[in-house]
């Protein structure tokens, strides 16, 4: 199983960004859990968001983050508004297969003036 990234870079606050995720190497993606970690530099990895039977978002994003999934072609996309400088991270995103966790290989997004 592969996974690939795509997107992030710099923004100013209150911009937008938009990240993708594409998962491969496997026939039964389908209905998978998949979605997004972040870690900030001197910080513990944090949970952003996650698409399996519905979407689900961390507090620290609800209402700003959104996901949109791609069932065709195994892939999910994050699009963050209203960035905050407190958004700087690298932002990881994952395919959940059974108890596995596959990562993609990171995106830097950071939110400056």
């Amino acid at each position: 199983v592969q996974v690939v990234q795509s997107g992030g870079g710099l923004a100013q606050p209150g911009g937008s960004l938009h990240l993708t995720c594409a998962a491969s190497g496997s026939s039964i993606f389908s209905g998978l859990p998949m979605g997004w970690y972040r870690q900030a530099p001197d910080k513990s990895r944090e949970w952003v968001a996650i698409h399996s039977t519905g979407s689900h978002y961390a507090d620290s994003v609800k209402g700003r983050f959104a996901i949109f999934r791609d069932g065709a072609k195994n892939a999910i996309n994050l699009t963050m508004n209203r960035l905050r400088p407190d958004d700087t991270a690298v932002y990881y995103c994952f395919i959940q297969i059974t108890s596995r966790y596959f990562w993609g290989q990171g995106t830097q997004v950071t939110v400056s003036s």
